[in-house]
């Protein structure tokens, strides 16, 4: 099993992490969400910029729905893992159109920029 981040979801948050110089974060907490290490924020203190997973969005999916999905892919247990936002995957993100999946064993986590038709 694998999760789907949207392209366009991401755009903006691999942008915000670029123009600040700092790190994207992977979360798994209250859904699966990619955000910038540092990051605008919205009046009630939530990042502004944030890309949820395909079916992980707890604005959007029933809770036992994207709970279930998280927990199938990444555990019990919620963390933040930090990845370069310079890399080359992200840049191909950005500047060419591609979506990410993102998928997990209980050692590694594997990032793939995909075409989704």
């Amino acid at each position: 099993m694998s999760l789907l981040f949207k392209g366009s979801d991401l755009k903006p948050v691999i942008a915000e992490a670029l123009a600040n110089q700092c790190q994207l974060i992977l979360v798994k907490d209250q859904g699966v969400y990619w955000l910038s290490q540092k990051g605008e924020r919205l009046p009630s203190g939530r990042q502004k910029h944030i890309a949820y997973a395909v079916g992980c969005n707890p604005d959007v999916d029933p809770f036992d729905n994207w709970w279930e999905v998280a927990r199938a892919e990444f555990g019990g247990d919620d963390f933040g893992e930090w990845f370069d936002s310079t890399d080359a995957l992200f840049k191909r993100i950005l500047h060419d159109g591609w979506d990410l999946e993102v998928s997990a064993t209980s050692t590694e986590i594997t990032l793939s920029a995909v075409k989704i038709s």
